[in-house]
């Protein structure tokens, strides 16, 4: 849960006597070995006033590998967790140029610091006075004011919206009528507007039918969020997407385009389709436009001749009936001392076949561990970077 910060920490936080011992504090390392008595430093030289310092330095530095512009936020550690990372959210708020836009639930301004970049006038709001009063600090210039998401205080025509879903004590929720604000409270409120909503990524889509697109969205291999589109943010024709952001390129495929494909036996290459694509239910759409196919129509795996440009894929060494004792021979064989698992359709846990294998020998490797049908099948491959 981290500490509880207080608007008076805030006060104190954003003053050139905090300021200061912000500075000071941070020259402190904090490592693993060092970390207790670096709490009893800052503890000794900032009294009462040290716990808020040294929460604040600690979550900076775990902030600067998801916000770009973390150096003088402030956060609390839960605002953190749910802030969007700062490539994702300049994503989301390009569908925003020019619009005057609402973020209902501001918090601590990291979906807003995007916004103000490109939107027309944007406006945030939260209940929380903390992370109000954080949100200030973080985007200054912008006009940031109390207010409950279902009870509208602005003109705007486009509004954001980032429900919170954890409770008090931390413990994450997973029914969208526990979200708070309330997932259909939200698009009810907001049905005359264009409105987007931040979910997370598992959600069940079904308990949103009121979203004209739905896109998932991955960073760096991890899929991050899904995002609800409705009226004039969606894209017409679309009712999902799949984002695939990896540094600073990104590509992006939908259900408009053709899902074509054939269902046959491993050919030259394995490819495990990003996330957000088996996400949004666009593994079909995928192999058409790479002229791949499926392996079994109900599994993600595909294969093809010729893998698609700028992904981890898996070249096809050897592939047959898949039992633990043919797997472990095949290994032998191989002198495979190190082997990455992947595993879909089948009841098989990584780690616990990996102790049975007993691996030994100089090379790696990876083994796809799937069904073709009811067949339990192996895949046996060399990772790549094509």
């Amino acid at each position: 849960m981290g500490y509880a910060f207080t608007s008076s920490d805030v006060a104190f936080l954003r003053s050139s006597a905090g300021v200061a011992a912000l500075a000071e504090v941070d020259a402190l390392p904090f490592t693993d070995s060092s970390r207790l008595h670096d709490v009893g430093v800052a503890r000794k030289l900032l009294g009462a006033s040290f716990a808020p310092v040294v929460e604040t330095v600690l979550l900076r530095r775990r902030a600067v590998s998801k916000l770009d512009c973390s150096a003088g936020w402030l956060f609390t550690d839960d605002a953190l967790q749910q802030a969007t990372a700062s490539a994702v959210a300049r994503h989301r708020a390009a569908r925003f140029v020019g619009r005057d836009v609402h973020d209902v639930t501001c918090s601590i301004g990291a979906d807003l610091f995007a916004l103000s970049a490109v939107a027309a006038r944007c406006v945030g709001s939260d209940l929380d006075p903390v992370r109000l009063a954080m949100a200030r600090n973080n985007v200054p210039g912008q006009l940031v004011v109390q207010a409950d998401a279902l009870r509208p205080v602005s003109r705007a025509g486009a509004v954001t919206a980032d429900p919170a879903r954890r409770d008090s004590s931390g413990r994450r929720k997973w029914h969208p009528q526990d979200f708070v604000p309330p997932l259909d409270e939200l698009s009810s409120i907001y049905s005359g507007v264009d409105l987007a909503v931040k979910c997370a990524p598992g959600i069940d889509f079904a308990v949103a039918p009121w979203a004209d697109e739905i896109e998932l969205v991955s960073l760096d291999g991890a899929v991050r969020e899904a995002c609800l589109w409705t009226r004039g943010l969606a894209t017409p024709g679309v009712s999902r997407r799949a984002t695939v952001m990896h540094g600073s390129s990104s590509w992006t495929i939908t259900d408009g385009e053709p899902d074509d494909c054939l269902v046959a036996p491993p050919g030259q290459w394995i490819i495990d389709p990003d996330g957000a694509v088996v996400r949004a239910g666009l593994v079909r759409h995928y192999a058409a436009r790479h002229g791949l196919w499926q392996l079994d129509e109900r599994i993600a795996y595909l294969s093809g001749d010729v893998a698609p440009a700028g992904i981890r894929a898996f070249r096809v060494l050897e592939h047959g009936h898949y039992t633990e004792k043919s797997l472990k021979s095949l290994l032998s064989t191989r002198g495979v001392g190190r082997l990455e698992i992947l595993v879909r359709g089948l009841d098989i846990d990584p780690n616990t076949l990996r102790k049975r294998l007993k691996l030994s020998g100089p090379d790696e490797a990876t083994v796809v561990l799937t069904r073709i049908g009811s067949k339990p099948v192996m895949v046996l491959c060399q990772a790549e970077r094509t």
